[in-house]
């Protein structure tokens, strides 16, 4: 007579990370959202009705579903949705870039902080203390007198303001992992510290960098777009989804709410959605 062994795994743990993500309405839906949203934004040149810097004096301000112009034209006779579909282009390749470079140097700085001695990390933390306390619409104003005002200035402010933020997160979690049987068990084998964060650590840690990096995209969307609503992001004549929220903030009074309305509801979605895939990324990756 023979007793098994073998624990049982629960089913939602028995299941492939696709079967599960797909199971997952939040992630799902927040993927496909982007997936709509990022290839409209590709595919701007083909699919917009009109050229999105093309004014036309005698059709100023058309109201939505007017010939030729479903969702109306702005104060200077530009096609809305032509512009709504174009200004996704910036708006996402700036937060996507920009949240990347921070996390991966924030995944950096966090590490060798967790791992270095005491005195050094003390310095390190205390430096990325003085960055929470910095004021980033300083760093924007700074740039922007250094670069003057455009992509980079958003890319440059974002990555500033966010490096802290994962730096700190790596940090608590990379001390957390360090004192752990598997880290010690490596240790006594002989690893070096360098081996241990790369091959040990670092891996264990992905998944709540993934986590935390998607959901930080969603708010610098929101974050850059209000930049360049201040006129430090990207400049006109391109199309902008927070510069054009500026721009018709301007005709709102007068009957128009369209302009400013329509790029504020993409801003909307898209930050929804990559929250949604965050939150959904986070039960998918740690049942």
């Amino acid at each position: 007579m023979s007793t098994s062994t073998h624990a049982v795994v629960p089913p939602r743990l028995r299941r492939s990370f696709p079967a599960r993500f797909v199971r997952n309405r939040e992630a799902l839906l927040g993927l496909v959202v982007l997936v709509v949203v990022i290839g409209v934004s590709v595919l701007a040149p083909w699919l917009a009705p009109e050229d999105p810097n093309a004014g036309d004096a005698g059709n100023v301000l058309a109201p939505v579903g007017a010939p030729g112009h479903l969702l109306g034209t702005d104060d200077q006779g530009r096609d809305v949705l032509s512009r709504v579909i174009h200004g996704g282009r910036g708006a996402l390749v700036v937060a996507i870039s920009s949240v990347t470079v921070a996390v991966v140097v924030g995944t950096a700085l966090g590490l060798f902080a967790a791992f270095a001695g005491r005195r050094t990390s003390g310095v390190l933390m205390r430096v990325v203390d003085l960055m929470f306390a910095f004021p980033v619409i300083l760093v924007a104003l700074s740039l922007a007198a250094i670069l003057q005002p455009g992509a980079w200035v958003l890319i440059g402010t974002v990555v500033f303001a966010a490096v802290p933020y994962v730096t700190r997160i790596v940090f608590a979690e990379a001390r957390i992992e360090r004192e752990k049987d598997y880290v010690e068990a490596a240790r006594s084998l002989g690893a070096s510290e360098a081996a241990i964060v790369r091959t040990e650590v670092l891996p264990n840690l992905i998944s709540s960098v993934v986590i935390y990096g998607t959901s930080l995209v969603g708010v610098n969307i929101v974050f850059t777009a209000s930049l360049s609503a201040l006129g430090l992001g990207i400049q006109p004549p391109d199309a902008d989804w927070g510069r054009m929220i500026s721009e018709g903030a301007k005709v709102l009074v007068t009957g128009h709410p369209g302009v400013a309305t329509f790029p504020a509801v993409a801003i909307l979605l898209v930050a929804l959605a990559f929250n949604w895939l965050g939150d959904g990324l986070r039960d998918v990756l740690n049942p």
